[in-house]
């Protein structure tokens, strides 16, 4: 593993491992994974996975960079960010302002990946093993049942659900 994996630092802690960098829509849907070595900037794997987008695309403070804003833009992607406490406020339209607010969405992603698809494990013995790891779990995640969807609606009287698996290869 330690060809691959690289000591980091969070907003809180130093790290020795990986970075899953992902990109979702607004119903948690994953639409682009990338992994990178613990000391890569986070701003690095973004024009790659962004680069069958359109649109916006929303970020946290960590992916604020004029360099980035302009790669993106000519790909025909808008950069969404907060500003920081030092920088110039700049207009954002109110949608966009709400929009930013929605950071819990990827927060539950995030926590649904470590809790209910177990990829946060600190023991793995090869790179083969952490990577099937990781790869079951963001499987197991796509393809879980939204329970949005399943779920009756409170007005509805009768409700029956029949659910049919159905494996293309």
């Amino acid at each position: 593993m330690a060809e691959f994996a690289a000591r980091g630092k969070t907003s809180v802690d130093w790290f020795y491992g990986f970075k899953l960098h992902l990109v979702i829509n607004d119903q948690g849907e994953l639409l682009g994974v990338k992994i990178t070595a613990g000391n890569i900037d986070d701003r690095d794997p973004v024009p790659e996975l962004a680069h069958s987008l359109f649109g916006k695309l929303f970020g946290d403070l960590g992916y604020i960079s004029p360099p980035l804003f302009e790669q993106l833009w000519e790909q025909g992607v808008l950069l969404v960010t907060k500003v920081r406490k030092n920088m110039k406020n700049k207009l954002l339209p109110s949608f966009d302002k709400l929009l930013l607010r929605k950071r819990s969405v990827i927060e539950t992603v995030n926590d649904q990946l470590k809790n209910f698809s177990q990829i946060e494990h600190s023991r793995h013995r090869s790179p083969f093993n952490f990577f099937v790891n990781l790869i079951a779990g963001l499987v197991a995640y796509t393809f879980r049942i939204r329970f949005s969807q399943v779920l009756p609606a409170p007005w509805c009287d009768d409700f029956n659900v029949e659910l049919t698996l159905t494996n293309h290869f």
